[in-house]
């Protein structure tokens, strides 16, 4: 067997037939909600201020001491924003291993009741956030005079969002008659 390439001779029309062919479907960004969009300008604000902290500090030789402490917060927006997305997809971290060994109907029951306690948890984290801003009150930021109760609104924020998502997923795992945990196949394309 020869390893030579083979080539096919084709026609100019053939190549030019190929520049009207749709080179790539179009991108869908429907799947995409609030809270990603505001994760991702949260992100690159973060970014920003990283890029220029290390500008800043290795470059002039003179750093700039807010950008460290706006990139940190910036970080808690990233975090309790996108901790939100992950609730909306169910991506946290679970152990579905038990549900494998138990009956059905155990199972469904105890993943409503997973979902109900994540629900209440969200729930008791959004009061607990609530309480954290009343007692800092305007406390200013450590390198500009910025108050830091407008960081923790955005981890309440996030709470708000992981509680209304956890609500609309207990929902849809209600309606479907089965969740994640119970059938990780069907999230995660496996299931035939």
């Amino acid at each position: 067997m020869s390893t030579a390439e083979l080539h096919r001779q084709i026609t100019a029309d053939e190549i030019a037939h190929t520049f009207e062919e749709e080179a790539t479907p179009k991108v869908d960004l429907g799947h995409y909600a609030f809270e990603d969009w505001l994760a991702l300008a949260i992100f690159w604000m973060m970014a920003l201020c990283v890029f220029l902290q290390f500008f800043t500090r290795y470059v002039l030789n003179d750093s700039y001491a807010w950008t460290e402490e706006i990139a940190t917060y910036c970080l808690i927006g990233v975090v309790f924003i996108g901790s939100s997305m992950c609730v909306r997809l169910s991506r946290h971290i679970q152990v579905d291993l038990i549900y494998r060994y138990l009956p059905h109907l155990a199972a469904r029951v105890l993943s409503t009741v997973i979902d109900l306690i994540r629900i209440a948890f969200f729930g008791y984290a959004i009061r607990l956030v609530w309480i954290y801003i009343q007692v800092i009150g305007d406390e200013p930021m450590t390198t500009i005079n910025f108050p830091k109760n407008y960081v923790y609104y955005l981890a309440l924020l996030g709470f708000a969002l992981m509680f209304g998502r956890s609500v609309q997923v207990a929902l849809e795992n209600w309606r479907q008659g089965y969740s994640i945990l119970e059938r990780p196949g069907a999230y995660d394309g496996t299931e035939g």
